[in-house]
C-alpha cells in the first residue's frame, strides 16, 4: 500500500490484507471472490449492473461506495446529524443507464489526460480497467482501497480512505516511460445541493481566476462545450459576481458566492506570474455552503496547482429536482511533467465540521 504522509494525510495504523490481486487477466472478478479474498468489517464487496462495487461503513455509519473498473466514487454519506441516523449524501451522481464501466456520471472521478506532445492531448483509454490491490484498516474508524491501472507511460495507484468526518483521494503517477511525460489532470467531486439558491463557497476571495472548461471525462455531467455555453444571471442575484470574458482574467471579490448562476472557473496564478520568485496561489482550502440543507464541506487540495469550479445553472434542471456543482483540485492550465522513473503526487480531502 502507497504511503501519503508526505501529503500529510492522516496516517492508519495499517492492518494489510492477505495479498493483492492478480492484475494479469482483464476478467472481472466476482463479489464472492474478491469477499473471500479482501472482506473484513466495514469492507464489502458486491455487484451494480454486473460490475464490482466496494463499499466502506465505519464505526459511526458513514459509508462511501466505489466501482472498481472505473474507480469511480458514486456514493458519499458521512454522518452530519445526531438525530435518527444522520446521514445524508454529498455526492450527486446518475446512474448508469448501460452496462460497463464509465456509464455512470457525477460523483467523484480521477481525470488524467496525457500531454502527447504540444496541442496534443490524449485521454487514458476508457476500455483501461482499473484492479483491485489492496485493502487497509484501522480497527473500523478508518477503512482504505487501493486500485492500480497501467496506461501508455504511466503506473498509476488511487487510493480512496474513508475517516469518521472526511474521505480522501489520492493519486500516485510514476512515469515508466523512457522520456519525460506530461499530464494534465484533476479529482473532480460533483456535490448535491437541495435547491438552486442559497448554494455557495466561500474562501477563495481575492483569488485569481479564468472562465475555462473543465478537463474531458468519462465522469462528466456537463461536457466542456456545455459548461461554457453562458446564460442570463437570475434576477436579484445579489452575491453574485458578473463572469469575465473567456480569456480574461478576474479576481474574486466577495468572501462568499453564490453559484446559483452558470460558471465554469480555473482559480488560479496565471501561467506568466508563475515564472517569478514569488506569486500568488490558491488557497489550500475552501468550503462549499449548502444553506437548504445546512451543512457545509471543506475541500483540500494536495499537489495541484488550480482549483475548478462549476455550476450549471439553469441546466441542472434536466437531471433532477436537486442541484449540483463540480469542484476540485487540478492541474490545467499548466501540465505537470513527469520524469523518467519519477513519480507525481496529488489529493483531495473532503471533511466537515457538521457534527460539532
Amino acid at each position: 500500500m502507497a504511503s501519503f504522509l508526505s501529503l500529510s494525510l492522516p496516517k492508519l495504523n495499517l492492518i494489510k490484507a492477505s495479498s493483492a490481486a492478480n492484475t494479469s487477466t482483464t476478467t472481472l472478478p466476482a463479489a464472492e471472490a474478491l469477499n473471500e479474498k479482501f472482506s473484513r468489517k466495514g469492507i464489502k464487496f458486491l455487484e451494480s449492473d454486473n460490475i464490482p462495487v466496494v463499499e466502506l461503513t465505519i464505526r459511526n455509519g458513514s459509508s462511501l461506495r466505489l466501482r472498481i473498473p472505473d474507480a469511480h466514487v458514486t456514493s458519499y454519506k458521512p454522518k452530519v446529524h445526531w438525530k435518527d441516523d444522520g446521514l445524508q449524501e454529498v455526492l450527486y451522481t446518475i446512474p448508469a443507464t448501460e452496462t460497463g464501466p464509465y456509464k455512470a456520471k457525477g460523483g467523484v472521478g480521477l481525470v488524467m489526460n496525457e500531454v502527447l506532445q504540444p496541442g496534443a492531448k490524449g485521454l487514458l483509454p476508457s476500455t483501461l480497467e482499473w484492479t483491485l490491490n489492496d485493502v487497509d484498516s484501522d480497527s473500523i474508524d478508518a477503512l482504505q482501497v487501493e486500485l492500480s491501472c497501467t496506461s501508455r507511460f504511466f503506473d498509476i495507484t488511487y487510493i480512496v480512505t474513508l475517516y469518521p468526518v472526511s474521505m480522501a483521494t489520492a493519486v500516485v503517477a510514476k512515469n515508466i516511460g523512457p522520456k519525460p511525460a506530461t499530464l494534465t489532470n484533476a479529482i473532480l467531486s460533483h456535490f448535491r445541493f437541495k435547491k438552486r439558491g442559497g448554494t455557495a463557497i466561500q474562501g477563495l476571495r481575492s483569488c485569481s481566476y479564468c472562465p475555462h472548461p473543465p478537463l474531458s471525462s468519462p465522469f462528466q455531467i456537463l461536457t466542456p462545450s456545455e459548461a461554457m455555453i453562458s446564460e442570463p444571471p437570475k434576477w436579484f442575484s445579489f452575491g453574485n459576481e458578473p463572469e469575465a470574458k473567456p480569456g480574461t482574467w478576474g479576481q474574486q471579490a466577495l468572501s462568499i458566492t453564490l453559484l446559483e448562476n452558470k460558471m465554469s472557473r480555473v482559480y488560479a496564478a496565471p501561467p506568466k506570474e508563475r515564472s517569478k520568485a514569488f506569486y500568488n496561489t490558491p488557497p489550500s482550502k475552501y468550503e462549499t455552503i449548502d444553506q437548504g440543507r445546512g451543512l457545509c464541506f471543506r475541500v483540500i487540495r494536495m499537489g495541484f496547482e488550480d482549483i475548478y469550479l462549476s455550476s450549471p445553472g439553469s441546466l441542472s434542471e434536466k437531471y433532477g429536482k436537486d442541484y449540483f456543482i463540480c469542484t476540485g483540485p487540478a492541474s490545467i492550465l499548466v501540465p505537470v511533467t513527469v520524469n523518467p522513473g519519477e513519480e507525481w503526487r496529488g489529493a483531495q480531502v473532503i471533511e466537515h465540521d457538521n457534527l460539532t
